[in-house]
């Protein structure tokens, strides 16, 4: 079982930063990739980053690639989502996801997921 709080979000003007945190607490964190997904009002959950158990490998959606950084502290149950150079259609909520024991996905499979985080950016 893993429990998952995502913090960090807020508004911010285009151009600007936020980093997104998602504190993990239960036996699998170490274990588990992690995903950062959104959901825009209106529109699907659409996958953002995702990070295998050791943080060695990263993969990214074509939208946010050479814009937001996904990474992990896994000796704070931490997983991290740095966000530059934000732009309106980034205004969504954020969800931390994992998956224990499997690598990480563009597909939502993931097996927990947090609550949510609102990410608002002001054109």
């Amino acid at each position: 079982q893993v429990q998952l709080v995502e913090s960090g979000g807020g508004l911010v003007q285009a151009g600007g930063s936020l980093r997104l945190s998602c504190a993990a607490s239960g036996r699998s964190f170490s274990d588990s990739a992690m995903g950062w997904f959104r959901q825009a009002t209106g529109k699907e959950r659409e996958f953002v980053a995702g990070i295998n158990w050791s943080g060695t490998n990263t993969i990214y959606a074509d939208s946010v690639k050479d814009r937001f950084t996904i990474s992990r502290d896994n000796a704070k149950n931490t997983v991290y989502l740095q966000m530059n150079s934000l732009k309106a259609e980034d205004t969504a909520v954020y969800y931390c996801s994992a998956r224990p024991g499997y690598s990480a996905t563009r597909y939502p499979s993931y097996d927990y997921w947090g609550q949510g985080t609102q990410v608002t950016v002001s054109s």
